[in-house]
């Protein structure tokens, strides 16, 4: 069967180098793609947003199934308009999607269906939260309630910046309209993990656990990004831990949006933070998280094809998924100066070499095809990831490829996966 896939980051260069493994794939289109994703298909210079246009070209080339990669088009209803023209797509509806697009609405869900969370204030005016806030004696979380690409969270541990924090994405509209409202949040202590699931509205399939690396720099200091990279599966997510957010979060935030009449399709990913007190939501996305997406699909043995297709058609209940038993870290090399301004253009070299080494898949990002030579065209630039029988091994492996590569102001964290090392 033809697929289209939409996006052009790292994990859609995951997903369609999973996706080309298929004995059931036919063409695979990806739009608009990356020079990473033409290794496998054909790219397609369609805007991820232009909903028109990317139905009417998977309509011309007999499309039997579109995967949306990113967060702005599901929560746009692209899903809603590939069913509405026959084409099945692997996907939340716009409804379902306002569990990532709108943290506010998130938030009404889990009060509502008792799922563990932060204790938090939702305003959409700056007066009422500099007040609430200033009224605060420890730290807090502020957060920007619409998609803001990974960046709009701050985590303060002094109410003054807290404020400093919400003025500037209430008053100086940092992230536009996604920062109309704010959620005021306690700050949780313990450790992170990314739990994803595929979601067919009524059966869940967990996938192998990861823990993604938020902030810029190491040690988990400075502003967030998009994520710096991962590492699959998370050693601080034991088995009885799974059950028990599969029982207390999982379970009840599928219920809870059945409830709402906005059944859930496509894949669930709740950002975890494992306290003291128990599991906590800090999160919920609609979408395969990226980085997270490159080390759990290196590790993934079960053709993803078919479990896209059984997710679309209410069949989870048929699936087993296979895994490899060795380790995954992926390190994203990222543009000099990100999150902030950076620049474009800059010649990569050494890819050829670092994807040569066995056990390595170098997956593009943000990159660009200039002439003979390829280029950054982004902030997070590339997503280096290597299996390992250890996790140590893994990460070696992982920092043996970066270190082949370059690119002007190239930068990454070299502290990836260091907490599972130390944990052992």
């Amino acid at each position: 069967m033809n697929v289209l896939l939409v996006g052009s980051g790292g994990r859609e260069h995951a997903i369609a180098w999973k996706l080309a493994q298929s004995p059931k794939l036919g063409k695979l289109y990806t739009a608009p793609g990356n020079p990473g994703t033409a290794d496998y298909g054909k790219n397609v210079d369609i805007d991820v947003n232009d909903i028109e246009a990317l139905v009417k070209f998977a309509q011309s080339k007999d499309v039997a199934l579109a995967v949306i990669g990113p967060e702005d088009p599901l929560a746009a209803g692209i899903v809603d308009a590939f069913e509405a023209a026959g084409i099945k797509a692997f996907g939340p509806s716009g409804a379902a999607a306002q569990l990532e697009a709108d943290k506010a609405f998130a938030k009404e869900i889990m009060r509502a269906n008792s799922i563990p969370t932060a204790e938090s204030r939702i305003f959409d005016n700056f007066p009422d939260a500099k007040a609430y806030i200033a009224s605060r004696d420890e730290a807090v979380v502020i957060k920007a309630a619409g998609l803001a690409k990974g960046k709009g969270v701050f985590v303060c541990d002094e109410p003054a910046d807290g404020i400093i924090a919400a003025e500037k994405i209430m008053c100086e509209n940092l992230f536009g309209e996604a920062g109309a409202k704010v959620i005021v949040e306690e700050k949780l202590l313990g450790e992170e993990a990314s739990i994803l699931a595929f979601v067919d509205g009524r059966n869940i399939y967990v996938m192998e656990t990861s823990q993604d690396h938020k902030p810029i720099g190491e040690g988990d200091t400075g502003p967030n990004t998009g994520g710096m990279g991962a590492y699959c599966p998370a050693r601080c997510v034991t088995d009885k831990l799974m059950d028990q957010i599969s029982a207390e979060v999982l379970v009840p935030t599928i219920d809870g949006m059945n409830r709402e009449g906005s059944t859930f399709r496509g894949i669930l990913y709740a950002g975890i933070m494992l306290t003291k007190g128990g599991p906590r939501v800090l999160e919920f996305n609609a979408r395969f998280g990226d980085p997270e997406t490159q080390p759990i699909l290196m590790r993934m043995k079960s053709d993803l094809l078919e479990v896209m297709l059984a997710t679309c058609m209410g069949n989870l209940d048929e699936v087993t998924l296979e895994w490899d038993e060795r380790v995954a870290v992926c390190v994203v090399m990222a543009s000099g100066g990100y999150p902030g301004d950076y620049e474009k253009g800059k010649k990569i070299s050494g890819l050829e070499a670092a994807g040569k080494l066995d056990g390595v898949m170098v997956f593009h990002a943000g990159t660009a095809k200039k002439g003979d030579d390829i280029v950054t065209a982004g902030g997070r630039v590339l997503g280096v990831t290597a299996l390992g029988d250890t996790v140590a091994e893994a990460k070696e492996l992982a920092y043996k490829a970066v270190d082949m590569i370059s690119f002007d102001g190239a930068y990454c964290r070299r502290d990836i996966a260091d907490k599972a090392i130390e944990s052992n």
